[in-house]
């Protein structure tokens, strides 16, 4: 997802790495923190496979400052995993969201539709994060208050996206 977020920010605006590290930190660091011996090689790695350039600029005060900016070729890159999301993507909640943050860089509506569709029929799929043998536990068949609250919060969360998946789905014409 760290891929995902670098190039779908650089879509937006070139930047300069720290700036990029605080936006995908405000996107997942709550999550999943961003550190910089994580960023800076795949920042690299993107700049080998013709995805990033990197330009130097004056620093506002002192040292000069590197600018990434995406490349036509990175932009193809954004655009293909937004449109072939794997599907840890799709059912992971934290990595959904970074697909979503950037799925409107996928210009058809038709494609962007389809990655929505897998969602909601994850959604739609009988869970639990709680069975008994394989039958999947429902929030009211729980006498712990703790485990109550993680189904009862995990179904309003799915509800609210379940709406919005739906209705979205609707104004995209999918």
């Amino acid at each position: 997802m760290l891929e995902l977020a670098i190039l779908g920010f650089l879509y937006d605006a070139p930047l300069h790495g720290y700036e990029l590290r605080k936006r995908i930190t405000a996107l997942t660091g709550h999550v999943r923190p961003v550190a910089e011996s994580t960023l800076y090689p795949t920042i690299k790695r993107l700049e080998k496979s013709g995805f990033l350039v990197r330009t130097t600029e004056p620093g506002a005060v002192a040292a000069p400052r590197h600018v990434l900016s995406l490349t036509d070729e990175g932009g193809s890159e954004l655009r293909r995993q937004l449109a072939e999301p794997a599907q840890r993507d799709i059912t992971d909640e934290n990595r959904w969201f970074t697909v979503l943050a950037f799925l409107r860089h996928l210009d058809d509506a038709a494609a962007q539709a389809a990655v929505l569709r897998r969602r909601l029929a994850f959604l739609e799929e009988p869970a639990s994060f709680f069975y008994e043998g394989d039958r999947p536990l429902r929030a009211e068949e729980l006498a712990d208050p703790f485990r109550r609250g993680v189904l009862t919060i995990a179904r309003a969360t799915s509800r609210a996206e379940l709406t919005w998946l739906r209705d979205t789905l609707a104004s995209l014409g999918g």
